[in-house]
């Protein structure tokens, strides 16, 4: 790792040294301070330490006015005002008495205003605040009883030096036990690191949109003469948002670039695999499964590599389609593998992928993190001398040791929970094999081009044929009672019901119930029938208590989200969702997807606990409303601003810095062409503006893609 680290370094052209040092090289920060500075950076930090870079795309998180005066008897409680006040008498509290705050009296032609300072030192405030002198005093207003009071205002000069009083101040996220004057401080000292850069945009698309250079856009952005310097939709931040996109696209650009340079085969069949498979399905594919089938083989008879995204809302049949692709590749004379991030998922997939394809003639082998030695030394054996034809497994398919006799095509399932250099790992296996990504995580088109802007997409939007539409009503926890009453019934009519809790154990931090209390709550209702299943048991232990809930021996099963992808029990009618209004939209929808898998109709119980704020109510509002993903995915976008959609936080990979798709969406696709552009007349970046774009591939930690120039 740490010889990583000097490659990088030596890499790095040292134009941007200053912008990568450490945060303790700045004037009173040290370790303490970095590390609290490093906790409101946005940045991905899991294996590095903070830089100034960093720092510099710290964004505002609001910004202050102090331009515009109020009068005291004007300003609404909460508000930040400037008030030019006459100081007019000082009252020290009570000695012996710490608790009362030292009071300082100031009045305007409106009214009269309290000062407060807890601890106050009387020297200090005597000389801050003569009486009778004019002043300007700005801060947060608080009424208590129809008087007006300022605690420890943020800033206090005389009228004579009002010149001190910053006019526009920005407000930075916070840490506890990390100032504001002391961030400000640092981020002060990152703007003057900045060296003078050579400029990476288009002249066109600069001049067009009124781009300031990336020095002054970081001037303007963090010490603003106007607020519309330090707010998403103006010039100076729009300009950075834009930087961070063309240095996301130009690198999936560049991983699109290596993944074809490398010509593919054409896989071609007499689809005798693919029509064994489909006369083996128990229903028709739907329009949508069609067209993707035909998309995907289209690609696969190409000589040029295959690089597509199949989006697939829940229950839509993604592993069929994708079971449909690697039968045309197996007809071609190759094999096929399936990557699944998980191990549930991974079995899952095998589940239903080992009964067609053994009608077909076909051998389907299993390896992941947990096989056993005896079992994974058969599986890798049979793998590389080509008597198995297709592979499932998790990451451990795609690790040193495993050899394929001829892997054409490698599909892997939630691809957003891989990142860029592990795609390129997997492209690595065998002769350039195609690649399908697949997620079952409806993303808006904004986002698809933002995390697989190098792929060509192929959605489902359709459900295969039988599947009934999921009834979903929204419960009080008071009412938990009733529920349990009504699961007693179904039960009793021989259904089957998760119910899924946000926590394993109980927390003293968050009042929610946790799994293994509610595990036992349900237990003493209906002994013998209750399972448990959350993300810290074994491997085995999930296994069993999935088997069990499988097979019928337990009807309810308690779980945390780790059944939320890819756990398929059609008979599953049921699923209640305890404080749902702690989880994302898209995060409910997956869960939702858990029932309605089979001919039955299905029900899920959004268990709230109230009252529910706006965004809340309107998350439960849209799951009554629809069962469409894609609007799904598209109105959690809009309610959590970009929020995370992805799940990229929870993968370990970065987020944006500076974009906020909401204000910024209009520039993405203005990125990607851009970066076609570029790369189609300079694919190695040695022009004047190429080698600039290294710089901001750099800036914005896109490594991975000048490592791939370097590679060739």
């Amino acid at each position: 790792m740490a010889d990583v680290k000097r490659l990088l370094m030596v890499m790095r052209p040292a134009l941007l040294t200053p912008l990568f040092a450490s945060l303790t090289t700045l004037d009173k920060i040290g370790p303490k301070v970095a590390a609290l500075i490093r906790k409101v950076v946005p940045a991905d930090l899991s294996d590095r330490e903070a830089r100034i870079a960093d720092l510099l795309f710290l964004a505002p998180s609001s910004v202050i006015d102090r331009r515009k005066r109020s009068r005291i008897m004007d300003t609404p409680e909460g508000a930040l005002a400037t008030l030019e006040l006459t100081i007019d008498r000082h009252q020290p509290p009570p000695r012996g008495n710490r608790s009362v705050p030292y009071r300082v009296f100031a009045f305007d032609q409106s009214g009269e205003i309290a000062l407060s300072f807890f601890h106050g030192n009387t020297i200090w405030l005597e000389k801050q605040f003569p009486v009778g002198v004019e002043m300007l005093v700005s801060g947060k207003i608080e009424w208590f009883n129809g008087r007006a009071s300022m605690v420890h205002p943020d800033h206090a000069v005389p009228m004579t030096e009002s010149h001190r009083l910053p006019a526009v101040e920005i407000v930075y996220p916070g840490t506890g036990g990390l100032s504001g004057k002391v961030l400000r401080n640092a981020v002060e000292q990152s703007l003057r690191a900045i060296p003078e850069l050579p400029e990476w945009l288009d002249d066109d698309i600069a001049q067009k949109h009124s781009f300031p250079s990336f020095r002054k856009a970081m001037q303007r952005l963090h010490t603003p003469s106007d607020p519309l310097d330090a707010v998403p939709e103006g010039a100076a931040w729009r300009r950075l948002a834009y930087d961070e996109l063309l240095a996301g696209q130009v690198a999936l650009a560049l991983v699109r670039n290596k993944v074809r340079k490398v010509a593919g085969a054409p896989l071609m069949g007499d689809g005798h695999v693919v029509h064994a498979i489909q006369d083996a399905l128990p229903y028709k594919l739907t329009d949508a499964q069609t067209l993707a089938v035909e998309e995907i083989h289209a690609d696969l008879a190409k000589p040029e590599r295959m690089l597509r995204l199949l989006q697939g809302d829940v229950g839509s049949g993604k592993t069929v389609v994708a079971l449909l692709a690697m039968a045309r590749a197996i007809e071609a004379g190759g094999q096929a593998a399936l990557m699944a991030p998980t191990e549930i998922l991974a079995r899952q997939h095998f589940a239903t992928i080992l009964p067609l394809a053994e009608k077909a003639g076909l051998r389907v082998g299993i390896l992941t993190g947990r096989s056993k030695a005896t079992e994974r030394r058969a599986v890798l054996e049979a793998l590389e001398v080509g008597e198995i034809d297709i592979a499932v497994g998790t990451h451990a398919l795609f690790q040193e040791g495993v050899s394929f006799k001829n892997l054409v095509l490698s599909i892997v399932d939630e691809q957003h929970r891989f990142g860029v250099h592990q795609r390129l790992a997997i492209s690595a296996k065998g002769a350039a094999p195609d690649m399908l990504v697949m997620t079952a995580t409806p993303i808006p088109r904004t986002l698809v081009l933002t995390a697989f802007g190098d792929m060509d997409v192929s959605r489902l939007t359709e459900k295969p044929a039988g599947r009934q539409p999921i009834q979903t009503i929204s419960l009080s926890s008071e009412r938990i009672g009733d529920l349990v009453a009504r699961l007693r019934g179904a039960l009793a009519e021989g259904r089957k019901a998760y119910w899924i809790c946000p926590l394993v154990d109980e927390s003293e931090e968050m009042d929610l119930t946790s799994a293994r209390q509610r595990f036992e709550d349900l237990t003493f209702a209906f002994p013998g029938k209750v399972g448990l299943i959350h993300g810290r048991m074994k491997g085995t232990e999930k296994e069993e208590a999935m088997a069990a809930f499988k097979e019928g021996r337990t009807r309810i099963l308690v779980a945390t989200t780790v059944v939320e992808v890819g756990v398929d029990v059609p008979d599953a009618t049921i699923i209640v969702i305890e404080h749902a209004e702690r989880f994302g939209l898209a995060q409910l929808h997956q869960l939702r997807g858990r029932v309605g898998r089979g001919s039955d109709s299905s029900t899920c119980v959004l268990l709230f606990e109230g009252p529910l704020g706006e965004t809340s109510k309107r998350r439960i509002e849209v799951m009554r409303e629809t069962e469409d993903g894609f609007r799904i995915a598209e109105e959690d976008l809009k309610l959590r601003g970009q929020g995370d959609v992805l799940g990229t936080k929870q993968s370990g990979q970065p987020g944006f810095q500076m974009v906020r798709l909401e204000q910024h969406s209009d520039l993405l696709a203005l990125a990607r062409d851009d970066a076609r552009l570029l790369l189609h007349r300079d694919p190695e970046l040695k022009s004047q503006r190429g080698e600039a774009v290294r710089l901001l591939l750099y800036l914005f930690g896109r490594d991975d893609a000048i490592r791939l120039l370097r590679a060739g």
